[in-house]
């Protein structure tokens, strides 16, 4: 398994979201999406992979691969024919029987009994915690919670029908309820665990009640989503028995030709942390989740036809929980099957809330991921999410595919609603950007999630500041070739990336050192351009040894204890610290509160002596050498820390005993300063007076 090199984009404006609740002291804290993981159909296995797929306007629908079953054997179109599908088609995840199970400790044999849903949801979550920033490691013993949807049980009656070969490992790896269990237990995650199973609304269900659990302090962070694979034909036999399938293997979504569905299969996982926090720990934010709901149908014409009364009463408690208006909302996810039935019901609920009171020629835009792959079951209402999700950060609304001649049962103009057919910007309005996401079980348990915007795009630490300062990118992963694998996938991020990517080298090597777990198998970059790094790869890659380039493997049980020793006076010197000045914002920021505290006892400035001329420099004064050395050293301490260099020990000499004072807690900056300052005036003013004894046998006396 390679891991995503996604870049860290700190956030940094003062606003939450990007609309202003009339209600807002009685609406509960957003909770922000900072993380995604994801299989979908189309190779799309990667946040990025996903949204060119959905720009693109690609339908990832194919024909059912041999390693699925025979599709000739089962298809009739004759759905009266016992043990026939009426369907050819399906969307299909790469490798879905693939596994690193070294990575997670699992032996082959427990892993071979492992259903490939839970599988993929262990890969799925590590890459939503890396790709939110979030090693796992710190989040070990924490209320992290785990909300998972899944209901297909393939691989257990794969298992089951071969009663001989039945193992210690074959119920906990085939139930579905481990799922979510698993995750927890590979990461010592302490929250809440559970698998939710309400059908198609599984995996946005699971959001919401991550959400919830967040909102009411059960966890501090929350990993939701929902999985689907497609390993035997039964289901697609039965859901054909009952006219749910298109024949044309496609979810013709509110279009003419609406027929039936296509089953698909994936997996998808979102990491969400309350916004504030989010934005504490400067991490990544995709969308906000505003507000979410849940209810139930109740009794209909059948308990698969859906109610357009309780899909409404969704939207519209949602819309209150969040404090906002159903006019504002400028786009909705729809659950959009495809089916004659399904599609019209949904459309005329939407049109009935969003459609009211909206400016004369200003319409909703509607749209459904399944038009790109498929119906994805218990996992659709995350595919659903993740796809609006991108669609606020990237400001643009994907095509919905097969739409040429509008369902005659949806009165499309009198709903307020229209349908996108290419790639278009996000609508321009002085309005926040507000999306909504819907999701139906067909046992009628209905899910709507609220999402909106950043009011200001994040921005990065970018490279302006450091300037051609050398940076170090460290990569690791736990065996050899799993190295080599990293460092092939950043090879390609650095060389696919478009031209005038806003993705700063800075926060590539930031992301690497402080937001990545380190393994034993570790290579260690030095580089100072995108360019020079890539060349560095590719000699790793080609096994070749150059400079900036190192590689090894961590001793075991090596515990290395690093210490911290702060000098006397001697080290100072004209320009002592500045390039550092100019090219490190947090030593500059200790540099400058050096400088303000002592302008309270001093007559002359720390700033204006570091940035003196060799010919005007007073750095030899006794008062000033000894403050500046001081300046210097806790500047670099905390450079150093905020790179995750931590000291077991700290020691000082001299004037370096108040810095060490101060770096080890025992002294306020304030204090230490006091001290520094007096210490260094009253030796300046013995300057001249001083004697030296020296002791030593008699023999060597002179």
């Amino acid at each position: 398994m390679t891991q995503n090199v996604p870049y860290l984009k700190p956030q940094t404006s003062k606003e939450t979201t990007d609309f202003e609740s009339a209600d807002s002291g009685k609406i509960a804290e957003r909770i922000a999406i900072i993380g995604i993981g994801c299989r979908f159909p189309g190779s799309a296995n990667s946040p990025e992979a996903f949204w060119k797929l959905l720009v693109s306007g690609i339908d990832a629908i194919t024909e059912v691969p041999e390693s699925r079953w025979n599709v000739n054997k089962f298809y009739d179109p004759d759905i009266t024919k016992p043990g026939k599908m009426r369907t050819r088609w399906g969307g299909f995840v790469d490798k879905i029987d693939f596994f690193d199970a070294q990575f997670f400790g699992i032996s082959p044999r427990e892993a071979s009994r492992i259903d490939p849903q839970q599988r993929v949801m262990l890969e799925v979550a590590w890459e939503a915690l890396e790709d939110g920033g979030q090693m796992s490691e710190r989040l070990a013993d924490s209320k992290t919670g785990v909300f998972i949807g899944i209901s297909g049980s393939d691989y257990q009656n794969i298992q089951g029908s071969d009663r001989d070969s039945i193992n210690a490992y074959t119920n906990l790896g085939g139930v579905n309820c481990v799922t979510a269990n698993r995750i927890s237990y590979v990461f010592d995650l302490k929250g809440p665990s559970m698998t939710v199973d309400t059908a198609c609304s599984s995996s946005l269900v699971a959001v919401h009640l991550a959400y919830q659990s967040i909102w009411h302090g059960e966890s501090v962070l929350a990993i939701a989503g929902g999985v689907n694979a497609i390993l035997r034909p039964e289901a697609t036999i039965g859901f054909s028995k009952a006219s749910m399938l298109s024949p044309d293997g496609r979810c013709f979504t509110f279009d003419a030709r609406a027929n039936g569905y296509v089953r698909a299969e994936e997996a998808g996982i979102v990491v969400l942390k309350p916004l504030s926090q989010a934005m504490a720990d400067r991490d990544p934010i995709y969308a906000v989740i505003i507000s979410s709901a849940v209810n139930q149908d109740g009794q209909t014409n059948g308990i698969t036809v859906p109610n357009g009364q309780s899909q409404e009463a969704a939207l519209q408690e949602a819309c209150q929980n969040a404090g906002i208006l159903p006019q504002q909302i400028q786009y909705i996810e729809a659950h959009g099957t495809g089916t004659p039935v399904g599609d019209p019901i949904e459309a005329i609920a939407l049109g009935n809330v969003l459609g009211k009171n909206r400016t004369l020629g200003e319409y909703c835009t509607v749209g459904s991921v399944k038009t790109n792959i498929g119906h994805l079951e218990t996992a659709s209402g995350i595919a659903g999410l993740i796809k609006v999700a991108l669609a606020l950060k990237h400001r643009q609304i994907p095509p919905n595919l097969h739409f040429q001649t509008p369902n005659p049962k949806i009165p499309f103009e009198e709903l307020g609603l229209r349908v996108p057919t290419t790639l278009e910007p996000w609508p321009n309005s002085k309005e926040a950007r507000l999306a909504g996401v819907n999701s139906f079980g067909f046992g009628g348990t209905n899910a709507h999630v609220l999402l909106s915007g950043l009011a200001t795009d994040v921005t990065d630490i970018g490279d302006s500041e450091r300037g051609s300062l050398p940076v170090l990118l460290p990569l690791s992963a736990k065996s050899p070739n799993a190295l080599v694998a990293v460092a092939r996938a950043t090879h390609k991020f650095l060389t696919t990336l478009s031209e005038g990517a806003d993705v700063s080298l800075t926060d590539i090597c930031h992301t690497a050192s402080n937001r990545r777990g380190h393994h034993d198998h570790r290579l260690a970059l030095a580089t100072d351009t995108k360019e020079n790094l890539v060349e560095n790869l590719e000699a790793f890659l080609a096994g070749e040894n150059r400079p900036g380039l190192s590689s090894g493997h961590l001793v075991p049980d090596f515990q290395p204890k690093l210490a911290f020793v702060f000098s006397g006076m001697g080290p100072q010197w004209w320009a002592m610290g500045r390039q550092l000045l100019e090219s490190e914002p947090i030593f500059r920021e200790v540099i400058e509160q050096c400088d303000e505290l002592l302008r309270q006892y001093a007559d002359w400035s720390l700033l204006s002596e570091l940035r003196a001329s060799d010919e005007t420099s007073r750095i030899n004064s006794t008062q000033i050498a000894q403050c500046s050395i001081f300046a210097v050293q806790i500047a670099l301490a905390a450079l150093w820390r905020s790179w995750g260099i931590t000291p077991q020990a700290i020691v000082g000499h001299s004037v370096g005993e108040v810095a060490a004072a101060h770096v080890a807690g025992a002294l306020s900056l304030s204090d230490a300063l006091q001290v520094i300052f007096h210490r260094s005036r009253v030796q300046a003013s013995a300057a001249g007076f001083g004697k030296m004894l020296v002791v030593c046998q008699a023999k060597f006396a002179k």
